[in-house]
């Protein structure tokens, strides 16, 4: 009797509860990446709101990236020990106040009324906790995926939820646009579609979605498969596939045996790199094209050069991760199905950034600069599926915890790009001010802009650069060797 029970999994059709997963996580994939890349493309509302420039939304975007990287291993011990659920949802809901926050913070009149060096401090401070509350989403997410998805699916499922942020940050600047302008200027006619809100509106608007997002998500998600009564034997037999390591770490995580591997290191700083040019993207991008190329903020087509970047990158966020599990089902070789893709990523990635670097700041070569950038992220995206499978690969039972390393250290690669990008565009004024015999306070607009178009020429040359160094990073991951081997 018994035997004919353990041919039933295999007798039936699995069921698809995983793919309602994967749709649950993709979602907040793409609120993830609306959240934070609707600052960049309010920065130059910020600016004129608050009397700030370049330099203080790259100071704003590294409070985010620094708190985002601190907080990242935390969470994701969290959701190994706690389980996904809990720990998405306070997450979201953390993150979707500072959103409202940050338009709070923004209003003319919080602004007058604290005045504009306490105004720089409190938004300073928002970006901050608003970075501790998205800190561990993309390590909790893997967690979800390892619970809910087969070893040969893994990096197709972490490429699409990629895919899914990356195209919806992509998509922000145009959102952003028909949400903030009233009407839409396309062929010289003028298009009354938008919703007119003010800026500071739309971070409201944006923070309450991911209320609704907590509430669907509580209702239908579970941890694990045998949590959820609507998964057959067949579906859970296929996900867990004998696997030991699918129950969460709770206590004794071997941290030591975690922070001295060598590979977890490797994969980290690679990391650091493909953070370090990436945040141009959702930070000053918007603004330098506004500024340098006069891409006007009602411009449907200049919308899509701001949100280029992203939406390029997601197509090869999906095509990375299928690509990865291909190589490997072809070849049998994990550690270079893994490694081949950043390798040939990165090195076309810097490449592009390197050729941006001489495209003339004219209006009639934007389209040359918008694809340089995007074919810079569509490299890059190329090695993320890659990436966060490595996590599962070498983390195991231990995956969030892992994915929260990586992530960390990737993050402190966009918090370290901001202060240098912001210390390379400052010096850059200072001395063209010294060249006009003025301070840099008594630079008219015009003559600010430009003064750090070299700096960002400087920067373009120091992304490529770092990119290059991931390359032979990639070298030194070996997704084969767990960090903690697993017991015989």
């Amino acid at each position: 009797m018994n035997q004919k029970l353990s041919t039933l999994p295999a007798l039936e059709k699995p069921t698809r509860v995983r793919y309602g997963v994967l749709g649950f996580v993709c979602s907040l994939s793409m609120i993830t990446y609306l959240d934070r890349v609707c600052f960049g493309a309010a920065g130059p509302d910020i600016k004129k709101a608050m009397g700030v420039g370049d330099g203080d939304i790259a100071l704003f975007t590294w409070a985010f990236a620094l708190s985002y990287a601190i907080f990242e291993v935390p969470t994701g011990w969290l959701g190994d020990v706690f389980g996904p659920r809990k720990t998405l949802i306070r997450i979201v809901l953390w993150w979707s106040f500072f959103t409202v926050a940050t338009g709070i913070v923004g209003y003319p009149a919080v602004v007058v009324f604290l005045g504009g060096m306490w105004a720089w401090w409190l938004m300073l401070l928002t970006r901050f906790l608003f970075g501790v509350g998205e800190a561990g989403a993309y390590p909790n997410i893997t967690r979800a995926l390892h619970n809910w998805f087969p070893f040969h699916e893994r990096a197709f499922a972490q490429g699409a939820v990629w895919m899914s942020g990356r195209l919806m940050g992509g998509l922000t600047p145009f959102v952003w646009m028909l949400v903030t302008q009233s009407a839409v200027s396309w062929g010289g006619k003028s298009y009354g579609i938008g919703l007119g809100l003010p800026w500071y509106g739309a971070f409201y608007l944006f923070g309450a979605l991911g209320i609704f997002w907590c509430l669907a998500f509580a209702f239908w998600f579970r941890n694990r498969p045998d949590e959820k009564a609507t998964v057959n034997a067949a579906e859970r037999e296929l996900i867990e596939g004998g696997r030991k390591d699918i129950e969460a770490a709770h206590a004794g995580v071997p941290w030591k045996r975690l922070l001295t591997s060598g590979n977890l290191w490797a994969l980290c700083l690679m990391y650091f790199c493909m953070g370090y040019g990436w945040y141009f993207n959702i930070s000053l991008l918007p603004t330098f094209l506004q500024d340098q190329y006069g891409v006007q903020p009602d411009d449907p087509l200049g919308s899509l050069y701001k949100g280029g970047p992203l939406w390029m990158g997601a197509i090869t966020c999906l095509i990375g991760g299928w690509l990865s599990d291909f190589l490997i089902r072809k070849t049998g070789s994990r550690r270079w199905g893994r490694r081949v893709l950043g390798l040939v990523g990165h090195t076309l990635c810097a490449s592009c950034y390197f050729i941006a670097i001489f495209i003339p700041v004219q209006a009639a070569y934007v389209f040359f600069f918008a694809l340089a950038i995007s074919m810079a992220a569509f490299w890059n995206d190329l090695t993320m599926g890659s990436a966060w499978a490595i996590c599962q690969d070498i983390g195991k039972r231990y995956a969030a915890i892992v994915a929260g390393c990586m992530n960390t250290i990737g993050n402190l690669g966009g918090a370290t790009t901001m202060l240098v990008t912001k210390y390379v565009l400052s010096a850059q004024e200072s001395n063209y001010a010294a060249s006009l015999g003025k301070e840099v306070e008594q630079l008219s607009n015009a003559e600010r802009i430009a003064a750090v178009l070299p700096g960002y020429h400087i920067n373009f040359a120091i992304y490529g650069a770092v990119y290059l160094l991931a390359v032979v990073l990639w070298l030194l991951i070996d997704a084969t060797k767990p960090v903690v081997p697993e017991e015989k």
